[in-house]
């Protein structure tokens, strides 16, 4: 089957995620610039969660780009992804809401783990129907970026119990790999 309509379905949920965790920021209660402090630990949230959710909808265009159809093991992957991504707005506010404490953000580094396995599945089911000679698996080999992401963010989870700033620190790091889309996509399919 084409691949038209998981790349419509998967566009709109993403779209639906980020427009749930904006609408859950609001305007601070006082008119002075200090008030912006009160708001600060849901803005800091915001900004990381829209920042790894760009991120997958990027690499989720790179990645469905590279392929030519997709099955019904690809549909169900591809939903057990957009289920870790759309509990993102819930894990965000959690942690705006109590100031990074510290189960929010372990709760939060669960999410994030979830949902880059739930990506990695999505990239198997890809690779195993389009087989190891196809563009994808050429371009991805291993995928250390994505093996090494999943070991950060359980880093991530376990030094939350030493300092929940440091946990989230992790995260970001996670971000700023991936910040870049998967250039080894767009190089192999720029070669043809």
């Amino acid at each position: 089957m084409g691949k038209g309509r998981i790349e419509a379905f998967s566009d709109g949920v993403i779209a639906v995620v980020i427009t749930i965790m904006v609408l859950e920021l609001h305007v601070p209660e006082g008119f002075e610039l200090g008030s912006l402090l009160a708001v600060y630990p849901r803005f800091l949230s915001y900004i990381l969660s829209f920042v790894l959710v760009a991120i997958y909808w990027n690499n989720h265009h790179h990645l469905l780009h590279s392929v030519q159809h997709v099955n019904g093991r690809v549909l169900w992957a591809n939903n057990f992804l957009l289920f870790w991504l759309s509990l993102v707005p819930f894990a965000t506010d959690w942690i705006g809401e109590t100031h990074f404490a510290l189960w929010p953000v372990v709760v939060y580094g669960v999410v994030l783990f979830l949902a880059g396995v739930a990506f990695s599945l999505l990239v198997v089911a890809l690779r195993s129907l389009h087989g190891e000679d196809s563009a994808l698996a050429e371009a991805l080999g291993r995928d250390w970026k994505g093996i090494a992401s999943a070991v950060l963010y359980l880093v991530g989870i376990g030094s939350a119990f030493v300092h929940p700033y440091l946990a989230c620190a992790i995260y970001a790091s996670v971000a700023m790999v991936w910040f870049i889309p998967d250039r080894r996509i767009e190089r192999r399919l720029s070669r043809g």
